[in-house]
């Protein structure tokens, strides 16, 4: 079997993030990499436990379908020759978290996600090509609703390592007293309007009109001292599923949960839009052809609730939590953008 080498990207800059393994046993048998495991495990026992007790049922999502979330910032879908069929890889869950909820009101699922992100990634310590999101999709919810149910699962995760893994997150250099505020005072809310403005005034030149870039998240988690959200992102930043106000048009009702410490996003949510008019609408607006969500469309015609739901990245919470340099070490065998490896 030939050896493929997992080596720093071509203009992944020096520091940018821990240098990779040069292969799987020396990641695989890392005290490290053990420890960073065993925690991931008990975040996944705690998400688990806290949905189910919350009255949500997990399903199993599909990898592979003839449609999946068109994405943003630069990622491409992977096709893939299905039976004579160009299928894609799921880049996310979220168009069949919307259409689950014809069988349950509440659900969630631990989703593969595969986006071939832009090899200036690879410099970033927070992106991956291969992921896993803990996906919650909830019928008939508000944002308000679904921001408590990412809160509380976030808030619950957090509690459950650090009150069964102290010794593991010793091992690994992190101090648990970072979490104090995390776990005693409820997250802030703001806007994207007052986030770009808060840039602003640090110097960083934000576009108003677009999602917060990555160096932008990265300044905003540094100031912060427990998970924020940023709410209220414009319209056409965002893809055709979050829903408009309509006491504010031209604003979704979305956000994104910031974790401090310079970590990034985390997760990223928002009421759904399920009017088929609007959604084939919003497909157009955005560039999208409708024609290609035939399944998608024909569930949304024939009635699919109203929801609001969030993603929440498993890989990038671990790091988080571990207090890890770079996101691919919270990854068994991680792929990193631009690297080739097993």
């Amino acid at each position: 079997m030939t050896q493929i080498n997992l080596t720093r990207p071509v203009g992944c800059p020096v520091g940018a993030g821990r240098p990779l393994p040069s292969g799987p046993r020396e990641h695989l048998s890392s005290p490290v990499t053990r420890s960073v495991l065993t925690i991931q495990h008990r975040m996944l026992i705690a998400a688990r436990d806290f949905l189910s007790g919350q009255g949500f049922t997990e399903f199993l999502p599909p990898i592979v379908g003839p449609v999946t979330d068109p994405g943003a910032r630069g990622a491409k879908q992977v096709d893939v020759d299905y039976y004579g069929h160009r299928y894609k890889l799921m880049t996310s869950a979220i168009l069949y978290k919307q259409a689950t909820l014809t069988a349950f009101d509440k659900i969630f699922c631990i989703a593969p996600n595969v986006r071939l992100e832009p090899l200036e990634t690879a410099s970033t310590s927070r992106h991956l090509a291969e992921f896993h999101q803990i996906d919650v999709e909830m019928a008939g919810a508000s944002r308000d609703e679904i921001l408590r149910v990412a809160e509380g699962l976030v808030k619950h995760v957090v509690q459950q390592v650090t009150a069964r893994l102290p010794g593991e997150l010793d091992s690994l250099g992190r101090d648990t007293s970072v979490f104090a505020d995390l776990l005693a005072e409820p997250f802030e809310r703001r806007t994207h309007a007052d986030a770009v403005a808060d840039l602003h005034g640090m110097g960083h030149g934000q576009s108003p009109d677009a999602e917060i870039d990555w160096a932008g998240e990265a300044m905003l988690s540094r100031k912060a001292s427990k998970p924020f959200f940023v709410i209220d992102y414009p319209k056409g930043c965002r893809g055709f599923y979050d829903r408009e106000s309509h006491e504010r048009p031209g604003f979704l009702r979305n956000f994104d949960l910031i974790a401090p410490e310079g970590y990034g996003e985390l997760c990223s949510g928002s009421e759904r839009e399920h009017d088929y008019a609007t959604i084939v609408a919003r497909m157009r607006e955005t560039g999208e052809n409708p024609a290609k969500y035939g399944w998608y469309l024909q569930m949304v015609r024939e009635g699919i609730p109203g929801s609001a739901g969030f993603g929440l990245g498993l890989e990038r919470f671990t790091r988080y939590v571990a207090g890890l340099e770079s996101v691919w070490q919270a990854s068994a065998y991680p792929k990193v953008p631009g690297v080739a490896s097993p």
